[in-house]
């Protein structure tokens, strides 16, 4: 009995000694979960600063979190540019496998901003860090609109950045999200989102680096001999005799002439036509397979004389900086758990371990919505109740004015009863019209 004992405690420390054996070939080159003392790895760039155009960052979980204490960066300004890098120890992704991570939170409406991370190379004065700062790797969403929902990968290669070939969608819900990207030696990639593949391919084909290895021959020409007809007419196959005489309609059988047909009126009755169930259209031979089939004709491939393989293909030049660098119409994106490393299972392990708490944070959300949600219930309600009363208060000036009017007696005359100003002539009666008349003629 005690064998098999001691056979599971060896087993469990074999499996044991060859995960620390994993975790001890594997390197993590940084990794960022902005706890305590991150302001002393991390610089501010002063890009667009002296414009009135750079915004700053706030440290804080978020409005609803799984963590309270699971602090990020959050953009604080809106309609400003954000910049903000790191400086870590240089090393190069050469033979070995390249992990990006890291996790964006859209707590804003965003309208239109970027929530991707920057991979530099080289001397880079960081308080100058902006948008023409060369790069060698970016990677994260793009949003603007309901049309723009990209996830950028975009690689550098002799000094020319390379955007993905595919369209690739990011997330724009107001949870947190991580974006992964996995770099192979062997020029392969993988990009996950929350653990799942969202995409995968080669650096060869997905990218517009190297001319295709193959191309189509365009001088090729379908050879006269080739039989691309899938099926034949039988030759075998014979027309039955009398074919050819079976009509297409007949007489209806079950037809009678009317009771009150006059064949002298009505002329000769005869029966309406109908379908003729024996009648099997035009005869055509049964098809077979052609035995002599070679399937549709396509254009070969051929190798590209333009095409020179590189090997380090997928190696980018020594990184030595990460950072953020984005603009954004309404501020509010929460930045966190940045990770590179050449262990695509450790990486896994940072969401795993972040996301144990990811119904917490969907709860929070959903009660965030709904006091949201309450919020603005009330204001329209206060709203509606504000224009109420001010219509009220409107009727009731209106009806005093009309109350309180001093009446012209001109509103009460018609054609037949004409007012007469004192002052002017016709407000004389006719028979001291006359009068009038000779007084003002005396002087």
């Amino acid at each position: 009995m005690r064998k098999p004992k001691l056979h599971l405690k060896l087993l469990i420390l074999a499996l044991h000694s060859l995960f620390l054996f994993h975790s001890a070939c594997s390197e993590v080159f940084f990794e960022e979960r902005f706890e305590d003392g991150w302001k002393s790895r991390w610089v501010l760039s002063d890009w667009k600063r002296s414009e009135g155009k750079a915004g700053t960052f706030k440290y804080t979980a978020g409005k609803w979190s799984g963590d309270p204490d699971d602090k990020g960066i959050q953009t604080y300004n809106d309609a400003k540019h954000y910049a903000i890098s790191a400086k870590i120890p240089e090393f190069s992704n050469k033979n070995r496998t390249l992990v990006v991570q890291y996790s964006v939170k859209f707590e804003q409406d965003i309208e239109c901003g970027g929530g991707y991370i920057k991979l530099l190379s080289g001397y880079v004065n960081q308080k100058k860090f902006g948008g023409d700062t060369p790069y060698s790797f970016m990677f994260g969403p793009d949003i603007c609109g309901s049309q723009t929902k990209k996830l950028h990968v975009i690689l550098s290669y002799q000094g020319q950045n390379y955007p993905i070939k595919k369209d690739l969608q990011c997330e724009t819900d107001k949870l947190t999200h991580f974006y992964t990207f996995i770099l192979r030696p062997d020029a392969t990639y993988s990009v996950l989102v929350d653990n799942r593949e969202r995409d995968s391919g080669s650096m060869y084909t997905d990218w517009d680096i190297l001319p295709p290895p193959k191309i189509k021959d365009v001088k090729a020409k379908k050879p006269a001999d080739w039989d691309d007809r899938e099926y034949i007419d039988d030759p075998n196959d014979v027309k039955p005799e009398g074919y050819d005489s079976i009509p297409a309609e007949i007489s209806d059988p079950k037809a009678k002439e009317p009771d009150d047909w006059d064949d002298e009126e009505d002329g000769i009755w005869k029966a309406p036509k109908i379908p003729n169930p024996a009648y099997k259209g035009s005869w055509k031979r049964k098809k077979i397979k052609n035995p002599n089939y070679r399937g549709k004709w396509k254009i070969p491939w051929i190798d590209n004389p333009e095409f020179e393989d590189d090997p380090d293909l997928y190696v980018l030049k020594p990184i030595k900086y990460v950072g953020i660098e984005v603009w954004q119409v309404k501020a509010g994106s929460i930045f966190d758990n940045l990770l590179i490393c050449d262990d695509p299972q450790y990486a896994k392990q940072v969401v795993e371990e972040i996301f144990a708490n990811r119904e917490v944070e969907k709860d929070a959300f959903e009660e965030a919505e709904k006091e949201r949600r309450a919020r603005e219930e009330e204001d329209a309600r206060r709203a509606r109740e504000e224009g109420e009363r001010k219509k009220r208060e409107r009727d009731r000036r209106y009806g005093d004015r009309k109350r309180h009017k001093r009446h012209d007696p001109r509103d009460y005359l018609d054609d037949y009863h004409p007012f007469y100003h004192p002052m002017e002539f016709n407000y004389y009666p006719p028979s001291c019209r006359m009068n009038y008349d000779f007084r003002a003629s005396k002087g």
